[in-house]
């Protein structure tokens, strides 16, 4: 996702710095460096974010949110506030609720307007996971994390000198959470010549999900729909194998293979070819917000994708033109019985969705929408 908006950026002739928090460290796992990182100013910062029981039971006590407080790190605020003070900025952008803890001492440091880059509403994604909680306990924990979050959240709606979003039911959230300053509609955009289907190489039917699972929303959508469709996998009516990738997948989840039906493949090398390789993408969201970076790449990809209309939520699809929506396991049922069975289905739907990438998600048109936004919040 920054990596697109970078690159955007770069294309249209701006210097761009990155200083990025990286929350592997606890696993040793390396930053890998692309082409993309030689064209800019790239600094990386190893954080641990995990947090020990003790501190958990600690935070109980406490009004203050865990979730937030853990990016928080004095050498890096030093770092970055070193980075402003030596070099003249015109926009720096705050991606995500998580780096806000920095805007302080980023402001006192600088001249520069600053955006939040909102990826989501995020106190509504655990609002959300509290909701299809059944155990009481889990329930009122979530519903803590949230109220929690929701607090940090709105106390800095209006800390920033503007806001973009991805969605415009994002927009309406906080406008109506008392948000006043500019708010702008700027969708996740990518480059989509770097998007090229192969059919030829495509295994159908297969079904696939990709995604970190360090991310709630996603685990708890793949356990569902692992735990709801493994029995229509493996010995029922649902004839297509089933891969599962993405980083930080957890060892039990192992237990949900099945000979030659069903394959937990972890950490993919590369992403763009395990999705070229696979027919039916699944977004089985139930919680969450933003926007499915996932589901546009796979529209580009020529994918049909079945999704929760949460999943793709901010997208502008036609449900049975270039997605199929499916909230139900009944509907899912359906949708994967449809596709699995009539390869032409599959394939048209896969073709109006890279349609509507090329319309609506392109980097090079959304790059300068964003642009021309920064030159606005620069006038006022």
């Amino acid at each position: 996702m920054v990596g697109n908006t970078i690159r955007g950026l770069i294309n249209k002739g701006h210097d761009v710095s990155l200083l990025s928090l990286n929350n592997q460290k606890s696993n040793g796992k390396p930053v890998e460096e692309d082409d993309l990182l030689k064209k800019i100013r790239y600094r990386i910062y190893n954080i641990d974010t995990s947090v020990s029981m003790l501190d958990a039971v600690l935070n109980l006590f406490s009004k203050q949110s865990a979730n937030i407080n853990r990016y928080y790190d004095a050498a890096f605020e030093r770092m970055l506030v070193r980075e402003v003070r030596e070099n003249i900025y015109d926009i720096i952008q705050f991606e995500g609720l998580f780096v806000a803890p920095y805007l302080e001492g980023v402001r006192k440091n600088t001249r520069a307007r600053l955006i939040y880059r909102a990826h989501n509403i995020e106190h509504q994604v655990w609002e959300r996971l509290a909701l299809q909680k059944s155990d009481p306990f889990k329930k009122i924990f979530l519903k803590l994390i949230a109220g929690r979050i929701k607090r940090y959240e709105l106390q800095h709606l209006n800390s920033f000198d503007a806001i973009a979003v991805f969605t415009g039911q994002d927009k309406t959230t906080m406008q109506q959470y008392g948000a006043t300053v500019n708010i702008e509609v700027i969708p996740a955009g990518i480059d989509v010549t770097l998007y090229q289907p192969q059919p030829e190489k495509t295994e159908f039917p297969s079904l696939f999900f990709l995604g970190s699972l360090s991310w709630m929303p996603n685990r708890e959508g793949i356990e569902w729909f692992l735990e709801n469709f493994r029995g229509d996998i493996v010995n029922g009516e649902l004839r297509a194998r089933l891969y599962v990738a993405g980083n930080d997948i957890p060892e039990q989840f192992d237990e949900y293979e099945a000979m030659d039906k069903i394959f937990i493949k972890g950490e993919v090398d590369d992403a763009l070819e395990f999705i070229n390789s696979k027919a039916i993408m699944i977004v089985p969201l139930l919680s969450g917000g933003g926007m499915r970076v996932k589901i546009v790449e796979g529209m580009a990809m020529q994918k049909c994708i079945i999704s929760t209309s949460l999943g793709a939520e901010g997208i502008k699809y036609s449900n049975g033109e270039n997605i199929l929506i499916a909230d139900t396991r009944e509907e899912f049922f359906k949708a994967i019985k449809r596709c699995t069975t009539d390869e032409e289905l599959c394939r048209q739907i896969g073709l109006n969705a890279r349609i509507l990438v090329e319309q609506q998600h392109d980097i090079d048109t959304l790059s300068t929408l964003l642009i021309n936004f920064y030159k606005r919040v620069l006038a006022g």
